[in-house]
């Protein structure tokens, strides 16, 4: 089902056909292996056949990683309706959360980092656009609705409905992410 809404959102950007953009989309090949895996990591399966279909998981991840460039892990928690607008260099950690209906563009990272208190993996809200080559890092949280610019070092908080850019990342403006998404 979050598969479909992922189509979905890939075809109001195209208006080509479901199948046109599944033989042809480098981000939907990467969700369709993430979907599919994430399902078995979260189901009540018993151990003893969860864990060898998650190995075979990691293998098909990784095959999707070197055609694609994008590293989607099984265990990440992802909304439906994400679109990886351009493929390549992206990297998403195990333990990262993201909401409903974003946008990630090329290489956008989003991963560990902090200390003590601080160390941790984002939380995306729903809505977020992340430009090209953004970098999402530590036990922030990102509102709903918010932009974070091109080449930008996301290492706070970023409040619901603003845009933030620069190293480190600043708001900018009280503008969402509407004329994004």
């Amino acid at each position: 089902m979050r598969y479909k809404k992922d189509i979905q959102r890939y075809k109001e950007y195209s208006k080509s056909s479901a199948l046109l953009l599944v033989l042809t989309q480098q981000g939907l090949w990467a969700l369709f292996v993430y979907r599919f895996f994430n399902a078995i990591y979260r189901s009540t399966m018993p151990k003893i056949v969860k864990a060898p279909l998650l190995v075979i998981g990691v293998f098909f991840q990784k095959w999707i990683e070197v055609i694609t460039g994008i590293t989607l892990p099984y265990a990440a928690t992802i909304g439906e309706g994400l679109y990886i607008g351009h493929y390549s260099g992206i990297i998403i950690s195990p333990e990262t959360v993201i909401g409903k209906h974003c946008n990630i563009s090329q290489g956008v990272t989003i991963g560990v980092s902090g200390r003590g208190a601080h160390r941790g993996v984002p939380t995306i809200g729903n809505r977020v656009y992340m430009a090209a080559g953004a970098v999402i890092a530590g036990g922030i949280n990102v509102g709903d609705a918010a932009v974070i610019g091109a080449n930008s070092l996301v290492i706070t908080d970023v409040k619901e409905g603003t845009t933030v850019m620069g190293v480190p990342a600043k708001m900018v403006s009280a503008k969402d992410s509407k004329d994004y998404i």
